[in-house]
C-alpha cells in the first residue's frame, strides 16, 4: 500500500522525503507511522527501479551542508501506479484499506476502469456480508463447538457479527454511491486532459478540425 500512496503522490507533485513521510502518516495514522528507516530504502528501491528519479534542477538550487532530494515520478513509474491502481487480487484481507486509497485517484483512470475497480470492490464487500450472516446463522442455530462459557460468549460474538455485517453494508452502500456519481475529470501524465475513449477521441476529431481551419 505504501507504494501506491508514493507513487499516487507523486502522479500529481514531485516531493521531497519529508513531504511524502508527512502526507504518508497523515493518510495512515493516528496510530500506525512509517520512519525513516523504512520509507527512504523503499524510496532508494523505487529509484532503482526507474519509478521515481532525483529531480536535478531541485538540487542545483539548493545550497548548504543538507541536501533534501525532491523525487518526481517517470514514465514506468505511471505505468506501474496504473498496475498498482487496476490490481485487485494481491492482499486480499488487506483490500478495503488499500481501494480507499484508491478512490481519490479515479480521475487517472477510463471510465470503464473505475466501474471495473468499484464493481469488484461492491461484490468483495458483499462477499463479507454474505460471509458473516451465514456464520451468524450457524452459530445462532448452534452448529459450533461447544465450550464452558459459551452461553455468555455466543451473545457477544453474534453482536460483534452483527455490527461488521452492518459496516460491510456500509460500505457496499458508499460504493454503490461512487457508481452513480458522473466520473472525474481525468489526468495523463500528471497533466489535466479528457482520457477516456469516447472524450479523447472527440477531443482528437476537434484538433483537426482546428488544424484544417
Amino acid at each position: 500500500m505504501y507504494e501506491l500512496i508514493i507513487l499516487s503522490l507523486l502522479m500529481r507533485i514531485p516531493a521531497h522525503g519529508y513531504l511524502i513521510a508527512h502526507i504518508l502518516n497523515d493518510i495512515i495514522g493516528p496510530y500506525a507511522r512509517i520512519s525513516s528507516g523504512r520509507l527512504y530504502p523503499l524510496l532508494a528501491r523505487l529509484e532503482e527501479n526507474g519509478l521515481i528519479v532525483v529531480d536535478e534542477d531541485a538540487l542545483k538550487e539548493q545550497h548548504g551542508e543538507r541536501i533534501a532530494r525532491r523525487y518526481r515520478i517517470t514514465k514506468a513509474g505511471r505505468k506501474r501506479f496504473h498496475a498498482l491502481m487496476m490490481d485487485t487480487t494481491s492482499y486480499p484481507g488487506e483490500y478495503q484499506r488499500i481501494f480507499h486509497q484508491k478512490v481519490p485517484m479515479f480521475f487517472f483512470l477510463t471510465d470503464a476502469e473505475r466501474l471495473y475497480l468499484l464493481d469488484h470492490y461492491i461484490n468483495y464487500c458483499q462477499a463479507h456480508v454474505l460471509h458473516l450472516v451465514a456464520e451468524g446463522e450457524d452459530l445462532a442455530k448452534g452448529k459450533y463447538h461447544r465450550y464452558e462459557g459459551g452461553q455468555w460468549v455466543l451473545p457477544a460474538t453474534l453482536d460483534v457479527m452483527k455490527h461488521m455485517t452492518d459496516q460491510w453494508r456500509l460500505e457496499v452502500a458508499w460504493a454503490q454511491g461512487l457508481r452513480e456519481q458522473p466520473p472525474a475529470y481525468r489526468c495523463v501524465d500528471g497533466q489535466p486532459a479528457e482520457y477516456s475513449g469516447d472524450n479523447q477521441n472527440q477531443k482528437n476529431n476537434q484538433d483537426s478540425e482546428g488544424n484544417k481551419n
